[in-house]
């Protein structure tokens, strides 16, 4: 353990006047949780050893071997919350268990997936880096209560964001489709609260590119950030949805990044930027379709191949599969293209220069657990570079024209996304061999995986949903 890191942090602490030290760590389902000391025992012996804690409420392992241990790891990013009323140090941990009396990485851990895809990506002498840059996309709502009981369903939501004369909310403000994309102030009502998240990311050592209203006009917004290594980028996700909803919640606001919380409105997408770094440059670009190399097509036709059974960890819910519906922005066909935001994989088309020459996935959204998904997208890309997969030959495109006025014909060659969470839990049972090089992935750690998301689904078997009493209740 880095002995000047350790002073470095308690220095800040003493600086910061820091009352308290957070241990943050995930659950196999995405949620972030932790554990708190106060800061006068932030010693090198908790650091060392860690602190104890149920990994069978984590869902990481049964009840018969749940003791297990967070330990922060000191390179991970740290930030200072200011969120309440005592400051608190937040720190990522890692997962270990104990056997034999000694200290071991415990396998199922998503932030232990990760390490272990980056060192797989290292040791095939690829590259030396994968560069990770998310889209957050989220609605800020001024009221949000829901209630799913046996004898009551409800849902209030209230919202004086870019709305047009409703009961409740002032006139004079614009509505209609496509009003909110890039919409100014007065009309923008969050983008205080905007540059205020912005702001302390930027105070926090976290890089942003911008941020700007979306296009639903019930109050959605986007914060993008700069590109980062794949798992500091997965630490960051969890980081910066963290600081946006506390902040919302500050303002008397409720922030959501559910890939569908409204109907008729724009949905919640995290569209991943990603290229590939050796030596310093950025092995991505080349003289190929859209300024790519032939790697950056393979690794292309890896995540198309693979795009289905990948989806199981990139679109995790089954709201995800509400956002994905054919002919709206957020894409369901498995294509890439240059320029075009119905493509599963767009590369932008606006880039200048070979240093920021990428690809986009706009499949995913941010209901996923990063660690796992970012995992499962390196190791379906190095698998399509491994096999040289050409997307263009697996007919994955490219595709410029406006995938929706294709005549049927043309629509009926294209592969498309899984309809449904089952779907593509399906998927990932026949094709999941690409996870396991390297023991990346455990054939158990995917099994547990489809077991828990299945569980999920059963949650809904028995439910009516209300559309349906609209629908059905007098028929």
């Amino acid at each position: 353990m880095a002995k000047t890191r350790i002073d470095e942090l308690k220095s800040l602490i003493n600086k910061e006047g820091i009352d308290f030290v957070d241990f943050k760590l995930i659950d196999m389902s995405g949620y972030w949780r932790h554990v708190t000391i106060h800061s006068s025992n932030f010693t090198e012996d908790v650091l060392s050893k860690g602190l104890g804690f149920d990994g069978s409420n984590y869902g990481y392992s049964s009840v018969q071997k749940s003791d297990l241990l967070l330990v922060p790891d000191l390179e991970a990013p740290v930030i200072v919350e200011d969120f309440a009323k005592a400051k608190r140090l937040s720190l990522c941990c890692d997962v270990y268990s104990i056997v034999d009396d000694k200290k071991e990485r415990f396998f199922p851990s998503p932030r232990g997936t990760i390490k272990r895809a980056k060192n797989y990506l290292r040791e095939k002498g690829i590259a030396d880096r994968c560069q990770f840059s998310p889209e957050f996309e989220f609605y800020l709502f001024e009221n949000f209560q829901f209630e799913y009981r046996n004898s009551s369903i409800a849902l209030n939501i209230s919202n004086n964001n870019l709305a047009c004369g409703s009961d409740e909310e002032p006139t004079g403000t614009v509505s209609g489709p496509g009003a909110g994309y890039h919409a100014v102030p007065p009309s923008d009502k969050t983008a205080d609260l905007r540059d205020m998240i912005v702001g302390f990311l930027e105070s926090q050592g976290i890089s942003t590119k911008y941020h700007h209203h979306e296009t639903g006009v019930k109050g959605q917004a986007e914060v993008e950030v700069e590109f980062s290594d794949i798992v500091l980028a997965s630490d960051l996700t969890m980081l910066i949805k963290y600081v946006i909803r506390n902040m919302a919640h500050e303002a008397g606001k409720s922030a959501t990044f559910m890939p569908k919380p409204l109907p008729e409105n724009p949905g919640n997408g995290m569209h991943l930027h990603q290229f590939l770094v050796e030596d310093g440059e950025n092995i991505f670009a080349g003289s190929e379709y859209g300024g790519l190399s032939k790697t950056a097509l393979n690794y292309t036709g890896g995540l198309l191949k693979h795009g289905k059974s990948l989806m199981a960890f990139t679109n995790p819910s089954t709201n995800s599969y509400r956002r994905l519906v054919p002919g709206h922005e957020a894409p369901t066909d498995l294509v890439y293209s240059r320029g075009n935001r119905s493509a599963a994989i767009r590369i932008p088309g606006y880039l200048q220069g070979e240093s920021k020459r990428r690809i986009e996935l706009r499949t995913m959204d941010g209901t996923c657990n990063p660690y796992l998904a970012y995992s499962a997208i390196l190791m379906a890309g190095l698998d399509g570079i491994e096999n040289e997969i050409d997307p263009a030959a697996h007919n994955f495109g490219p595709i410029d024209e406006n995938i929706y006025e294709l005549s049927p014909e043309e629509r009926g060659k294209i592969k498309s996304t899984p309809d449904s969470l089952s779907d593509a839990l399906l998927e990932l049972e026949k094709d999941h061999g690409y996870l396991t090089k390297g023991d990346v992935f455990s054939e158990e750690q995917i099994t547990n995986w489809i077991r828990t998301k299945r569980e999920e689904l059963m949650e809904f078997t028995d439910k009516p949903h209300p559309k349906e009493y609209e629908l059905y209740y007098d028929i």
